[in-house]
């Protein structure tokens, strides 16, 4: 059992707080209260980032302190988004929500994974009619292997987990955001993931 605070109680946080609990773990959903979110960080050992990318980098820079020493998982794609509210472009091109999380805090170890599909897939990978893929990115082996940990407890078989490298790789699956608005356009808001095929 690992305790674990979820930052943003929407339908992605919620989807994970109430499969992680399923899956026996401890775990604190909070809004968008400061006072809240950062009771839930100092308390936690892994810190689930499932606040809007848009505002993701001040909130979290305000839980410096909270922060630190922690693994910060963060499922977030930082996102300008057009008249439709869908996803249009980039919030930090060149860069990534993860790589400016990682700079503005140096010491919290943080892992990229869960932002290439629809947020039910998050938590139902087998769902899906083919095998889905889910990408790791960060600095910190041992963190990486920890959320690897809670990557299968939520469903996810091993070899559907891909370490891509360092933190630097989160921008390649942040850019992949951009192709969520087209494929809601054509098939609505079905389950769907990225999948490399091998």
């Amino acid at each position: 059992m690992t305790t674990i605070a979820v930052l943003g109680n929407g339908r992605v946080g919620g989807n994970l707080a109430t499969a992680l609990t399923r899956a026996g773990h401890e775990v604190t959903a909070t809004g968008r209260t400061p006072g809240a979110a950062a009771d839930a960080a100092r308390r936690a050992r892994i810190v689930i980032n499932a606040t809007p990318g848009a505002g993701s980098l001040e909130r979290l820079i305000a839980l410096r302190e909270e922060l630190r020493g922690k693994i910060l998982v963060d499922v977030s794609n930082a996102t300008v988004d057009g008249p439709d509210g869908l996803p249009a472009d980039l919030l930090y091109p060149g860069s990534s929500l993860a790589e400016q999380l990682q700079e503005a805090l140096p010491r919290t170890h943080v892992v990229k994974t869960l932002n290439t599909m629809l947020f039910t897939v998050m938590t139902a990978p087998s769902a899906l009619t083919q095998a889905p893929d889910v990408f790791l990115s960060g600095e910190d082996p041992q963190a990486k292997q920890t959320v690897r940990a809670l990557l299968t407890d939520l469903g996810w078989r091993k070899e559907w987990i891909t370490d891509l490298g360092g933190i630097r790789t989160a921008r390649a699956t942040e850019a992949a955001v951009l192709f969520v608005p087209h494929v809601i356009r054509s098939s609505g808001f079905a389950p769907f993931a990225i999948s490399v095929a091998r």
